[in-house]
């Protein structure tokens, strides 16, 4: 509540009235307040990230000799800021299982956004080195790249050759603005209609030992889970480019309905693309990509993934998952799978086999741990050493509210409604109509804001 009707619209009034040369300090001041509100004693690690960066680029730019070695050192100042602060209570918790010792370590707090923040500011350096770029020497400009709130906490990740331009040239267009609502609208719908309704049939669910899990349960929590995850995040994705777009910034998009897919390599063009973007740019292509032989092309996508999983957290969960998904895309490289078909059979069968990768690798996403996904999904399929007894029926997980939610989800994953909010002004009984469906699903979205606790976005833990 206090930033939708406090600090965005003072930070917009501001904005608005200043002068275009004073917009850039504005907008770097207002990201630095926005952070600091949560996260005030890590404001000073994000600095420091972007200290190392700044210095490491001019440094690549004056001494080109020595660039790699530059580019080497600062990188590896980046991965250990996010190694220690993301990955040291895992390290050393495997550490005590591996010698079977209980030695107590300082519990360290990871800070929100780290990873995304690392990304950016990691690939504006490796673009520097590449000379994709012309390096920033206004260190306030630079800062304002890696800083910007609307995606600081949960992406997109933006490269910096993205904005490089508008961080100088851009203007504040009302078609912008109001396109900019509407999709800061959409996004706040889809996560506080859809995917925290959806959170609480999960939550009901994945609460539940796995001997209470039957099969129709388990299909349920998943299903559900699918939805909250994508509704969750790309309505974060939604509320940011919508955000960048009222000051003046088009950022790239982050999801193109990915459950639409026929192929887990269709399933990552169009999940999270900025990551996946990243990765192809500054991890797969260096690798060698597939310019190199199958089994090393091969070797290259595992890599690839299982950085991928482990970008998502600490956990062995995230990397299976990472891993589950490099499998099966190097299962459609072997057979050519991915390759568009013709034939409506094909490509039905296509969509299923893709559906059951993505929901069964949500599920170990989403569990706790890697015994508990096992035996969740052994009972999504009838399988495990005993049958499941649950103690509940369907009714105790789906009110009315939640089953309208779960039907509006499956609807809105697929391209249904897609471009209702770009409609052309000259169709002005339908823009109007769409301005009011609008206006009630944000009055439907703050009331659930006011009556609800605090609910976070799924990904401000990444």
């Amino acid at each position: 509540m206090l930033f939708s009707f406090m600090f965005l619209p003072i930070v917009c009034l501001i904005y608005a009235a200043v002068r275009p040369s004073l917009r850039n300090p504005v907008l770097l001041l207002a990201s630095i307040v926005f952070y600091a509100w949560g996260e005030p004693a890590y404001l000073a690690i994000m600095i420091l990230t972007i200290l190392i960066n700044y210095l490491g680029a001019v440094f690549v730019d004056r001494y080109r000799r020595h660039a790699k070695l530059i580019v080497l050192v600062t990188v590896l100042l980046d991965l250990s800021f996010l190694i220690y602060f993301k990955y040291f209570n895992f390290i050393m918790s495997n550490v005590n299982a591996l010698f079977e010792t209980d030695v107590k370590f300082l519990d360290v707090i990871m800070p929100i956004g780290i990873s995304f923040y690392t990304f950016q500011a990691m690939s504006y350096l490796i673009d520097v080195y590449r000379k994709e770029v012309n390096v920033q020497k206004d260190f306030y400009k630079l800062s304002l790249y890696i800083t910007m709130f609307p995606p600081l906490i949960a992406g997109p990740i933006v490269k910096y050759h993205d904005i490089a331009d508008q961080i100088d040239h851009r203007t504040v267009e009302f078609d912008k603005v109001s396109l900019g609502i509407k999709r800061f609208i959409t996004g706040l719908a889809k996560k506080m209609l859809i995917a925290n309704t959806m959170g609480v049939v999960v939550d009901k669910i994945f609460i539940q030992p796995t001997g209470q899990i039957d099969a129709l349960t388990g299909w349920l929590g998943a299903v559900c889970y699918t939805l909250q995850l994508y509704f969750d995040f790309s309505g974060y994705s939604d509320m940011a480019i919508g955000l960048s777009l009222v000051f003046g910034f088009s950022i790239p998009e982050n999801f193109n309905y990915p459950y639409i897919s026929k192929s887990i390599t269709e399933f990552w063009r169009r999940w999270h693309i900025s990551l996946s973007t990243w990765f192809k740019l500054y991890l797969y292509i260096p690798l060698g990509g597939n310019r190199v032989s199958p089994l090393r092309n091969y070797f290259n996508l595992f890599i690839v993934f299982l950085a991928t999983g482990l970008w998502h957290g600490a956990e062995w969960s995230f990397i299976i998952w990472g891993l589950w998904h490099g499998l099966f895309i190097i299962f459609e490289k072997l057979t050519g799978w991915h390759k568009e078909k013709n034939g409506r059979w094909i490509n039905f069968s296509k969509h299923i086999y893709t559906a059951f990768v993505f929901i069964i690798g949500w599920v170990i996403f989403r569990a706790e741990s890697l015994p508990y996904a096992i035996g969740y999904i052994g009972n999504m399929f009838g399988v495990g050493a005993e049958a499941p007894v649950p103690v509940y029926t369907i009714g105790h997980y789906l009110d009315n509210i939640e089953i309208i939610a779960l039907v509006a989800g499956l609807l809105c994953a697929f391209p249904i409604f897609k471009g209702m909010i770009y409609i052309s002004p000259a169709r002005r009984v339908m823009q109007s109509a769409v301005n009011v469906w609008l206006l009630m699903l944000f009055g439907l979205s703050v009331m659930l804001i006011a009556a609800s606790t605090y609910n976070p976005f799924i990904y401000f833990r990444f």
